[in-house]
């Protein structure tokens, strides 16, 4: 089969089967194509939640599927790619957790949404990069301790100076690998271009930024602004989806090493065999682990 004939074959599978498919906004072109919602992974979360169909399949990294999970206990949740990881979401564990709350009794701690459901247990509040200002702003707490991503970490403590905030060593390896000396060519080559960041990259970089924002957040404004070049400071796959949203544009990568490996790994052929019960990993959460991660993303919803 081609491409097309494999995307085709995965429709017609996935409506035979009920099956709802997300995709990650650092999945390929190709898997969007396929895919029923697409973007960034507590979004697709929720999409999760507002379909009918009985069985999801994420095309993602293993911390989504369990967010999927969590939101949706109801619902068998498939991992496309069982190999598929957040390094960044191992970084810390709950034991981890459990020490850095010893050393700052008077501190709220906030993860990430980017970690496992393991770790949130012990946590008081989780956090998207999109809602990360805004959560952490309306909590009464003045100090907090934010794992894993330091850079992030640091992008809302800047945006919030009246608060406290302790990080320790973290972040993303695919957005901090990337420093400004590195990216010095692309900006001289394209000095009329805006460029956009996300917060998990360097504070050297998110410096340099017209605009910092999640995923999505830089989707969004590239298509809603009227200028015609973009740098992209995220992962180089939304380089590919903006080019075919906005053909009328140009989009160049801040780096060439802006490439998630472990958001490469899921191919249409995982969907295809997850389709046919040959394939992917069932995601499964014991419902105590389940509800104890599930209490600090509720405060975060609560929180708006």
């Amino acid at each position: 089969m081609n491409t097309r004939e494999l995307q085709d074959r995965i429709i017609e599978l996935k409506k035979k089967k009920d099956v709802c498919i997300l995709a990650h906004a650092y999945q390929s072109h190709a898997i969007w194509e396929i895919a029923d919602y697409t973007g960034d992974s507590f979004g697709l979360s929720q999409k999760a939640a507002e379909t009918t169909a009985k069985t999801v399949i994420m095309c993602g990294v293993r911390f989504m599927a369990e967010t999927v999970k969590t939101l949706n206990p109801d619902k068998k949740v498939i991992l496309a790619n069982p190999e598929a990881d957040c390094p960044m979401a191992r970084q810390f564990d709950l034991a981890d957790v459990n020490y850095f709350k010893q050393q700052n009794p008077d501190a709220a701690v906030c993860a990430y949404i980017n970690t496992t459901a393991d770790l949130k247990r012990s946590v008081d509040i989780v956090v998207t990069s999109s809602s990360a200002v805004t959560i952490l702003r309306k909590i009464p707490e003045q100090k907090i301790l934010f794992i894993p991503d330091r850079n992030l970490g640091a992008y809302v403590a800047a945006q919030i100076p009246e608060k406290e905030f302790i990080y320790v060593q973290g972040g993303c390896p695919t957005h901090q690998r990337v420093k400004a000396s590195m990216s010095k060519s692309v900006l001289e080559a394209h000095p009329s271009a805006l460029l956009l960041a996300h917060p998990e990259c360097l504070p050297e970089i998110t410096a340099m930024a017209d605009y910092v924002g999640s995923t999505t957040g830089i989707i969004d404004y590239a298509v809603n602004s009227s200028e015609k070049e973009f740098i992209i400071g995220t992962e180089s796959s939304i380089v590919e989806h903006l080019q075919f949203m906005c053909p009328e544009k140009k989009f160049y990568a801040l780096h060439k090493d802006l490439v998630c490996h472990n958001m490469r790994l899921t191919t249409l052929g995982d969907i295809y065999n997850c389709l046919l019960d040959n394939g992917g990993e069932e995601i499964t959460l014991p419902e105590q682990v389940r509800l104890e991660s599930l209490k600090p993303i509720q405060r975060m919803i609560a929180l708006g």
